[in-house]
């Protein structure tokens, strides 16, 4: 791969991950608001991050990674998105909280990446 084309693809990826997090931090913040009008269980709150955060890296990788290498690109999107929400939210709540469901999380965004990635390349005329 040359110069070129890595620094597209890093560009692509950036750009999934910067909208992804952004997505995150914002649709969290107002899923906080509700969630502050009664106290639900540790799992209620793991399944909405989750949900919105594999909708985001789905959404965002089929908007913005395009043809060559989709699948890889889009699943480097997902593991990063997952690290710099993980990150932003520790620096945010405090502390970091590391268990072993964040390898299934690291996994489902992988996955939703790479899948939203490949749909967007098939869809995609170019």
């Amino acid at each position: 791969m040359d110069k070129k084309a890595f620094g597209r693809a890093a560009w692509e990826t950036g750009k999934a991950v910067l909208a992804t997090t952004a997505f995150s931090l914002f649709s969290l913040a107002i899923a906080a608001a509700f969630i502050r009008s009664f106290p639900p269980s540790r799992t209620v709150l793991v399944i909405v991050n989750w949900a919105l955060k594999a909708a985001g890296v789905f959404a965002f990788s089929l908007l913005f990674v395009r043809r060559e290498r989709a699948l890889f690109k889009g699943m480097a999107a997902g593991l990063l998105s997952a690290l710099v929400t993980m990150l932003l939210f520790a620096a945010i709540g405090g502390g970091f909280h590391l268990d072993a469901l964040f390898l299934v999380e690291l996994l489902l965004c992988a996955l939703c990446g790479g899948g939203g990635a490949l749909l967007g390349a098939k869809l995609r005329k170019e």
